[in-house]
């Protein structure tokens, strides 16, 4: 590559210095040392030029670089020297300028390559062993020292910091608690850390990332050839009109000025810059595209396939509610059962142990832990026997027949902890759907996709919930990878047809589909390599990006590859009609190809008027969100509890969830509105982004002061003519928290940051 820019610099150095000598030669009243210079600057150019075109049809392909080289051989034949010499200076800048854009494009992709990790460092007996990285297999230990890129996905013993922007354009350390998962490709940014392999370096998620840059780096841009398919009928008319103008004026000069305006430089050059443009621009998003035929076909896409577990929704099970028993509270809950969860690799029990660190929750010291496949685990925490799983238990009281109930409706699997034998909480855990997916499914409808469906193999009654959610046409669910592929096969016969997936079962999906996204982050290999595109981190709304990308590229190289021809037909017209003579003829082209240049270099650029959010304050808010499941779930249970009446066990969870709504809830909505929401502004558009949101800040303080009397009102104790009002101000504060909560998950916490 290094050698073809130096000679693509050379030949552009050599002819305009031939062009600027001929130019001195004829001030100096030299007209034969002039058109000598000239002819020589036309003769440099043609030569490599008409390798070009022997390259071109050698691969069964003739096009736009034919006429360049027709241009160049009429002005030597008919002795237009100085207009030969103008469209050889507009050839050789051609060559330059499409090999920078191209360059451009690659960039970031040629930096992933030069990330990638050579050696590891064993942890063994002895101390450390330094090792090539293709020798690590999964479950070995390995240090990785800081500054460090981490050579093999795997999970983290003890936590760690970790500078994730390569992969997720996030600028700032992220800290992983212990038994996270860490993928391969970021950055050690704290102190020397322990990784336990989970794969061998070539079945690790950055591995395959490299392995489609190489792919990438190694592909021409097909959609490039529009410019080709341009020349199919553009060649033959400017030979036509160019004979048509030879002999009807019988002017040889004619011609040749109409096959100088006839250089297609805005075929050559716009349309392959518009599309490495937009490669450049999807790959700055965080998605590499393979080639520019994938980014041509995305752009124009009407149909969109996508799986459901691990891309629509987060492809991993979370406690989205906990259900108490009246006489105990959320983070007594979690910290016994996370206590003994800890030591379990059940994908449930992960669940529990992140749930209790997302409420600041410490688990319990456990001891004699064991684990039945199927039922449970159990152990001794806080001194006491602690149980969590399936409940085994002929009958249930009241308050967990109800949390049984809420496990059905809400579609959830049920955990029953239990404390020396007996029930004390349920808790209800999903695959919630990701908070960024809605404003990506709105963002896609706007970037022209008419048909979103789900393609999973998930159950009919999960599929249809989430599709339900965000909106989509239809559900093909229960589906095989067999009946991905036929799915995908037939919904390509109605229009250009993307298919999004992340797992190894989408893999044949995506490559049977037009354009195949793959979410890259979770070490899918298979679906990465079958795919035309990656999505680099664990974003969705990436792939609105690269749509509205991959649209606006494609548009810009067809409107300057049209914009250019039309221009150039009528340049060719008016040489045909003897108003060009060859050297204007040339520069006229010279003139169309700045313009349609221009116009391509666009998709270079961001039209985002918006600014981005501020980073640090929407991930302070996005972590208080999840600490403050303890404090919503005791307003839930406050009112639930209200269901035996007037108890005192019913008077102590009313004033819990008061306590909870003045100490924490009502503190952070305070924050939101005079901090978080004026930060938002410029990313929003302006203020009234936020009106909706504190508008709803102002219903919950209504109904928290209502609360607030209510207690105040009962000193001694919540009376039974309290019970009804306050099961409804109760049940009304939840749902509008809840409601709350995920419309600023959705809304806000998935706007692009600094």
């Amino acid at each position: 590559m290094r050698g073809d820019r130096v000679r693509e610099a050379g030949l552009l150095a050599t002819v305009v210095t031939l062009v600027a000598a001929g130019g001195v030669a004829w001030w100096l009243a030299a007209p034969v040392t002039a058109n000598a210079v000239w002819a020589a600057a036309d003769v440099v150019t043609l030569i490599p030029a008409a390798a070009w075109v022997v390259a071109d049809l050698r691969a069964k392909r003739w096009g736009a670089d034919l006429l360049a080289v027709l241009a160049l051989v009429a002005t030597l034949v008919v002795g237009e020297y100085l207009a030969g010499a103008i469209v050889a200076a507009m050839v050789a800048t051609g060559r330059v300028l499409e090999a920078g854009a191209r360059r451009r494009a690659s960039r970031n992709l040629t930096a992933l390559l030069d990330r990638a990790p050579r050696v590891a460092h064993l942890r063994t007996e002895t101390g450390q062993e330094t090792v090539p990285v293709e020798e690590v297999r999964s479950g070995q230990l390995i240090v990785v020292l800081p500054g460090e890129v981490v050579p093999v996905d795997g999970v983290l013993p003890d936590g760690g910091t970790f500078d994730e922007s390569a992969l997720t354009g996030e600028p700032l350390p992220v800290t992983r608690p212990a038994a996270d998962t860490v993928h391969s490709g970021v950055v050690n940014a704290g102190a020397a850390v322990d990784v336990r392999a989970s794969a061998a370096a070539a079945d690790s998620a950055y591995a395959g990332v490299v392995r489609l840059a190489e792919q990438a780096a190694a592909r021409t841009a097909r959609v490039a050839r529009i410019a080709d398919r341009v020349a199919i009928w553009f060649l033959p008319a400017a030979l036509l009109i160019a004979a048509l103008a030879w002999l009807l004026s019988g002017d040889p000069g004619r011609a040749v000025a109409v096959l100088v305006t006839a250089t297609p430089c805005p075929l050559l050059l716009a349309v392959p810059i518009a599309v490495t443009g937009g490669m450049s621009r999807a790959s700055k998003a965080g998605v590499v595209v393979k080639d520019g035929a994938a980014l041509e076909a995305l752009g124009r896409a009407s149909v969109l396939l996508m799986d459901k577990t691990g891309t629509v929704t987060r492809g991993r099970p979370e406690i989205t509610d906990v259900v108490c028993a009246p006489e105990h509270d959320v983070a007594e809950v979690l910290a016994g059962a996370a206590g003994v969860e800890q030591y379990s690799p059940h994908v449930l029990a992960a669940a529990v142990v992140r749930a209790a660190a997302s409420a600041g929750v410490t688990p319990a010291a456990a001891e004699d832990v064991t684990e039945q496949v199927g039922a449970g685990v159990r152990g001794r925490a806080g001194g006491r026997e602690v149980r969590v799983g399936r409940s085994r238990r002929a009958g249930l009281p009241a308050w967990a027949r109800g949390a049984a109930r809420r496990g059905r409706l809400d579609l959830a699997s049920v955990l029953w902890v239990e404390f020396d034998g007996e029930p004390v909480a349920a808790l209800l855990a999903k695959d919630p759907i990701r908070p960024d997916a809605a404003r990506t499914m709105r963002r896609l409808r706007a970037a022209g996709i008419g048909e979103v469906r789900l393609l999973t193999g998930d159950r009919v009654d999960n599929a249809q919930e989430v599709a339900a959610m965000l909106g989509l046409d239809d559900v093909d669910a229960e589906v095989t990878p067999a009946g991905k592929v036929a799915a995908v096969a037939a919904a390509c016969a109605r229009g250009v047809t993307v298919m999004t997936g992340d797992g190894v079962n989408d893999a044949p999906a995506l490559a049977a589909a037009d354009v195949g996204v793959a979410l890259g982050s979770r070490g899918a290999t298979a679906a990465a390599q079958a795919a035309d595109a990656v999505i680099l981190d664990d974003r969705l709304d990436r792939l609105a990006d690269a749509a509205e990308i991959a649209r606006r590229s494609h548009r810009l190289a067809v409107q300057s590859a049209v914009a250019g021809t039309l221009l150039s037909l009528l340049a060719m017209l008016a040489a045909a009609g003897g108003f060009l003579v060859p050297v204007a003829g040339a520069l006229v082209q010279e003139a169309i190809d700045v313009v349609v240049i221009l116009n391509a270099l666009r998709a270079l650029g961001d039209r985002k008027a918006r600014g981005p959010a501020p980073a640090a304050m929407v991930r302070r808010f996005e972590s208080e969100h999840e600490r403050l499941l303890p404090a919503r779930a005791a307003v839930r249970q406050a009112a639930d509890a209200l269901a035996e009446g007037a108890t005192p066990a019913a008077d102590a969870a009313v004033r819990a969830a008061c306590r909870s709504l003045t100490d924490q809830l009502l503190p952070h909505e305070q924050a939101e509105e005079t901090e978080l929401y004026p930060a938002l502004a410029t990313a929003l558009g302006g203020p009234e982004g936020t009106v909706t949101m504190s508008r709803e800040h102002a219903e919950i303080g209504r109904l928290a002061r209502r609360l607030q009397r209510h207690v105040a009102e009962a000193p001694g104790g919540i009376q039974p003519d309290q019970v009804d009002d306050l099961r409804a101000t109760l049940y009304g504060l939840d749902a509008v928290l809840t409601l709350h909560f995920a419309q600023e998950e959705e809304a806000y916490f998935t706007l692009p940051s600094t």
